[in-house]
């Protein structure tokens, strides 16, 4: 095993909140690793010693079997990949890109065509299970793209995660994740409500969620993030910020199938509402403050 692992030579774009324990897991594994990020401050991380900084993608991408990407937005995937000195600069014929960016299926699938005219692969593999199934190395990844590409990467997938799902062609892992984020959106958000209306009952909260979380109202929300939302302290797991993207993609392909979700759509409006208030910077589990916010002005 150690011996192909040796021999796959990886490059890494993006060190954030899930791009850099990632990275970390590669890097443990053994793989030889080139990583970039735009801040260019998590690539001299200690634990990723061993590994190679790079000015640039396109210096990142040199040389390299495949080019993990973990970057924040569509324009960002865009600019890492095609953009001056940007990836696709460098990448050679017949490597593969996985890209574990939450982006639009249509932005997937348009990267993974202009690759395909220089002979290079193209995956779309956003991830989820937080910034502690990064540091695990327990993600779940949702992936599109040619079953014989999933093949190649799957030494790597099983790194930064624990399963990997293929769903079909490029765009079908963001299609998923965009389910996924929904959900997120609605999990959340609900967790909130609850503990909101327990705290102003003035009931034993963490006695109250011990008691339900087992139960038929169980989640991962109420099981991560409930602690955080009763101390009123949001220590970065998922950015408010990122997730408000996330379903905006999310309700543009609902969109497009000529489908309403309300409430995806007020929760997305409610998380407007705290990036004005300057919490986009907090985890999304900080949804809880909006409903201690003057609410004669509620998100229509």
């Amino acid at each position: 095993q150690n011996m192909t692992r040796s021999d796959l030579r990886l490059g890494m774009v993006g060190l954030g909140a899930l791009g850099l324990p990632m990275a970390v897991n590669l890097n443990r594994a053994g793989f030889p690793l080139r990583v970039h990020t735009r801040s260019r401050k998590a690539e001299r991380n200690p634990a990723l010693l061993g590994s190679q900084g790079c000015a640039t993608a396109a210096e990142t991408a040199c040389d390299i079997d495949i080019l993990v990407l973990c970057v924040s937005d569509d324009a960002a995937v865009n600019s890492v990949l095609f953009g001056r000195s940007g990836a696709a600069e460098t990448l050679a014929e017949g490597s593969l890109v996985v890209d574990c960016s939450t982006i639009s299926p249509s932005t997937s699938r348009t990267a993974a065509d202009q690759l395909a005219r220089q002979k290079v692969n193209y995956i779309d593999a956003p991830v989820t299970g937080g910034t502690e199934g990064a540091q695990a190395g327990t993600l779940t990844v949702l992936a599109g793209g040619e079953p014989t590409d999933l093949e190649r990467a799957r030494p790597v997938l099983e790194i930064i995660g624990s399963n990997t799902h293929h769903f079909g062609p490029v765009g079908s892992g963001q299609q998923v994740k965009a389910v996924n984020q929904i959900l997120v959106a609605g999990s959340y958000v609900a967790v909130a409500e609850a503990l909101a209306l327990g705290e102003r009952l003035g009931l034993p909260m963490p006695a109250v969620v011990e008691a339900l979380r087992h139960g038929a109202a169980g989640s991962w929300a109420l099981s991560h993030r409930s602690s955080a939302m009763l101390e009123g302290h949001y220590p970065l797991g998922f950015r408010v910020e990122l997730h408000h993207k996330d379903l905006g993609i999310a309700l543009q392909a609902a969109a497009d199938v000529d489908l309403n979700l309300p409430i995806a759509s007020q929760v997305r409006s409610m998380e407007g509402d705290l990036m004005t208030a300057g919490h986009g910077d907090e985890d999304v589990s900080c949804l809880r403050r909006w409903l201690d916010q003057d609410q004669t002005h509620a998100a229509q």
